[in-house]
């Protein structure tokens, strides 16, 4: 997400009985990104890919899902699909009206969900504040097609209906804030109400707020620290980290859930697999407290962090006298964790002599300690996780394929952070408020660029590098005041330097941080707007540039095009996109 918004740049008081009411934006800017290609089968609004499908076939769908499922299991289904699609409308915002007001960019969202027929969204009251964290939002819904639906199948009842667009409206502020908005239906024509009316304020400003958010929690396990630091500024989660759950919401995100509550009432050994930085300790953790094994210990090992020569001992434990310096007998690893959890980290490091002991231990359930005659009976669940693709690994020669079997009963991916950045602004508010506690730092919010800045990034390091950049900025903002990008970008992370130093009316902004070249060097400013200058004086036409970057980015990546994605800011799904629509140009 990204804009062309000086920061500070709030929405003022909106009340539709105020003589002071601002019209709608034209929604023509938005109906042109909406493109028809019936040669192909493919609706397209910009380059994702949409669906125009019948009303009366997802009503029958959610009705069915309502009969299997059960009512409450159906409406949180339901309602984290709402979320998603806001969360991606959220993003497209800024790319539609990039030298908006914040109101104009707001009205994306509302002028989105009437785009593609869910419901008319009349404005009552409004006001953002992304700065100081501040939100309140009223808003009437005409002529709702889950209403409709809903209504048709099940008549007038008690409770509100419109599981889905609650979650679009949670969804696509939350993106547009940088922290969790959630949305309640206070009327709702299913109901008997004339219209539906909705209220969304900043998830702390609620009263009995899991009842709520339980709808877009994938497991009970998820987003319950963010919920507690949130009501309860002062508290800090444990040290050990035992006590922190995961925050999130995507699709993606909730799909690894699931498989973890599916293997955390079974003894399996779990292989986690993912990038740098996405959290598989956290998921080994959580695995190992809500399984049936959570009050016996969990024994957590870096494999990359120990020595060739001490891994048998520190895994297996050693006998006093085993060799040189061993002045007592010591239990290892396994030993150690017995009745429990242990979790091998970066499995992959360990030597081929390390991984044929350590497949034995697996396969026999017994331990010899070094220098014993002896062995041990244990009962231990073996957690595995690495970022190595381990099968290229066996391929060639650095991983057994004995051992991989042995540990790939139940593998789960976790996605990197670019592909759930629905998740972003939650984290960044679980991570704003643990860091403030710790350091003791009251924070007002976030610039509003740095909310498009983060959605922009692409996260090499994924949550960790996040979680790094959010506490940095803690330290390096003022008290009470608000985290700017001068307080994040600090490391030469490289951002879309020339989207973000814009400022509201196109000029450079020059406080904006500016990203590094190859060699390390800053480049000038004024190349930039050079370059806009010759771009508008015909040099080249804009289907050009494009054309150019997209070929330089595939020949610098040598065909990868998930790396030439990432060069660009993009999804490998919008880079193959582009790159189809050139070759049909060509």
């Amino acid at each position: 997400m990204a804009s062309s918004r000086m920061p500070g740049d709030p929405i003022r008081p909106y009340d539709s009985q105020s003589p002071d009411v601002r019209e709608m934006p034209d929604i023509d800017d938005i109906s042109a990104y909406l493109k028809f290609s019936p040669q192909n089968g493919h609706i397209w609004l910009d380059d994702r890919r949409m669906l125009l499908v019948h009303a009366s076939a997802i009503g029958a769908l959610r009705r069915e899902l309502i009969e299997t499922l059960g009512l409450e299991k159906a409406r949180a289904l339901l309602t984290r699909m709402g979320y998603a699609s806001g969360a991606q409308d959220a993003e497209l915002a800024s790319k539609i009206r990039p030298n908006s007001t914040s109101f104009e960019l707001f009205a994306v969202g509302p002028q989105l969900h009437a785009l593609e027929g869910v419901v008319k969204v009349e404005t009552v009251r409004l006001e953002a504040d992304v700065t100081r964290g501040k939100f309140y939002g009223e808003f009437l819904w005409h002529d709702s097609w889950e209403d409709e639906v809903h209504i048709s199948s099940y008549g007038i009842g008690a409770e509100p209906a419109c599981w889905m667009q609650i979650g679009y409206a949670c969804g696509y502020t939350s993106g547009f804030m940088g922290q969790p908005i959630l949305y309640r239906e206070v009327e709702c024509r299913a109901m008997g109400h004339h219209m539906c009316r909705i209220v969304g304020k900043p998830v702390e400003e609620w009263d009995d707020v899991e009842e709520d958010l339980r709808y877009l929690q994938a497991e009970t396990f998820v987003n319950r620290p963010a919920i507690k630091v949130a009501l309860q500024p002062g508290a800090a989660p444990p040290a050990d980290g035992m006590g922190e759950n995961m925050v999130g919401a995507s699709a993606a995100f909730n799909v690894a859930c699931h498989m973890l509550r599916k293997v955390s009432e079974t003894d399996a050994t779990v292989l986690f697999l993912g990038e740098s930085g996405v959290g598989k300790e956290m998921f080994a953790r959580t695995l190992h407290r809500i399984g049936p094994r959570a009050k016996a210990p969990y024994i957590a090992v870096n494999c990359a962090a120990i020595p060739e020569h001490l891994v048998e001992s520190e895994l297996f434990g050693v006998e006093r006298g085993a060799f040189t310096g061993a002045t007592e007998s010591r239990a290892g690893r396994f030993e150690r964790a017995d009745g429990g959890t242990l979790f091998l980290d970066e499995i992959a490091t360990l030597t081929l002599s390390a991984q044929g002991k350590l497949l034995r231990v697996l396969q026999e359930g017994e331990v010899e300690r070094v220098g014993d005659k002896t062995t041990r009976k244990i009962d231990v669940r073996v957690v595995a996780a690495t970022n190595v693709d381990l099968r290229a690994a066996v391929e060639a020669g650095r991983f057994r394929q004995d051992l991989f079997y042995r540990l790939n009963v139940f593998p789960i991916e976790i996605p990197p952070l670019r592909e759930r950045k629905a998740d972003i602004p939650l984290l960044i508010n679980h991570f704003l408020k643990k860091f403030s506690a710790r350091h003791r730092k009251p924070i007002a919010g976030l610039a509003e660029r740095v909310v498009e800045g983060l959605l922009n990034y692409h996260f090499p390091g994924n949550i960790r590098e996040l979680e790094n950049m959010i506490e940095r900025g803690v330290i390096l903002a003022p008290h009470d005041g608000a985290i700017d990008l001068c307080h994040l970008f600090t490391s030469g992370e490289r951002i879309d330097t020339a989207i973000l130093a814009l400022g509201k009316h196109g000029a450079l902004n020059p406080s904006a941080p500016v990203g590094k070249d190859e060699a390390g060097e800053s480049p000038p400013q004024e190349d930039i707007g050079g370059f806009v200058d010759r771009v508008l004086d015909g040099a080249a036409s804009l289907e050009d540039i494009e054309t150019r970057l997209l070929t330089a980015a595939v020949e610098k990546a040598e065909g990868n095009l998930a790396a030439a994605a990432r060069m660009l800011g993009l999804t490998r799904p919008q880079l193959a996109y582009r790159l189809k629509k050139r070759d049909e140009r060509a």
